[in-house]
């Protein structure tokens, strides 16, 4: 199976690390394209691959990703469009772009599946939406999920929710990233060195996310869990509601979510 990269950023890299680190794929099988010579030649040293600044070079791999951004999806796609085959397999992690408008823009039937993944990728913990069209076949969605668990978990789901799990996945690195700093910056107030701040403060998200992963408790009930009566926490926890941090946090996601909508 070959596969191909239009685009060579990180997450694209991410992608390319996850599959050579399960042995998916041979690195001689692989070709990323890029439109700066400095990323492609950087990342044929860091991977071995075959790399490229000319997106044709691509488009005769099996599966191929589209790892750019929206604004340049366009254009992108005119580039290979007159070179893919009914056989090939499309993989999109372009935010925005939906199944209808990517079919229109490749013109004709062809095989494309819509993929929402997110950074945390690039550490092998990402999770990935994905949602094919009706022109998949099991076995080639098969294949395409075995990529994406090469670097984190994989969700199925109707293209419907898309834009909801851009929200709550694709962009909450970024809200996930803001707690811990502002929970470090307030350590820090605290007296703690900045360093040993981060360790805590990322140490204890880690510990948590992985808490309502694996006990499968409810969140609230986990929260109950240390909210001690008269203690410390539920003090914290008070001030977060009179600030608004849920309803900040929803609405923040209910606008990211529209963007993705409009896009």
């Amino acid at each position: 199976m070959r596969l191909g990269f239009i685009g060579a950023g990180n997450m694209a890299q991410a992608i390319i690390g996850g599959v050579l680190k399960a042995g998916l794929i041979p690195k001689e099988e692989i070709i990323a394209s890029d439109v700066m010579s400095e990323t492609a030649e950087k990342v044929k040293e860091k991977f071995g691959i075959h790399t490229t600044t000319d997106n044709k070079d691509v488009a005769k791999a099996d599966i191929i990703f589209l790892a750019i951004k929206p604004v340049f999806c366009e254009d992108a796609i005119k580039s290979i469009r007159d070179d893919v085959r009914e056989d090939q397999v499309i993989v999109s992690i372009v935010a925005g772009k939906t199944l209808d408008w990517l079919t229109g823009a490749f013109g004709g039937k062809k095989k494309i599946v819509r993929t929402m993944p997110n950074t945390p990728a690039l550490v092998g913990e990402g999770i990935t939406a994905v949602c094919p069209n009706e022109n998949v076949t099991e076995e080639e969605l098969g294949s395409v999920c075995q990529i994406l668990t090469s670097f984190g978990k994989k969700e199925v789901i109707p293209e419907r929710l898309m834009d909801a799990v851009v929200a709550v996945s694709g962009s909450s690195p970024a809200y996930v990233f803001m707690m811990i700093e502002a929970m470090a910056d307030a350590a820090v107030a605290e007296g703690m060195p900045r360093a040993q701040a981060y360790q805590f403060a990322a140490q204890s998200v880690l510990g948590s996310a992985k808490m309502v992963l694996e006990t499968g408790k409810h969140p609230a009930e986990l929260k109950d869990m240390v909210c001690s009566p008269a203690g410390t926490t539920i003090d914290a926890v008070k001030v977060l509601e009179e600030k608004g941090f849920r309803s900040a946090l929803m609405e923040a996601m209910h606008s990211c979510a529209e963007k993705s909508r409009n896009l």
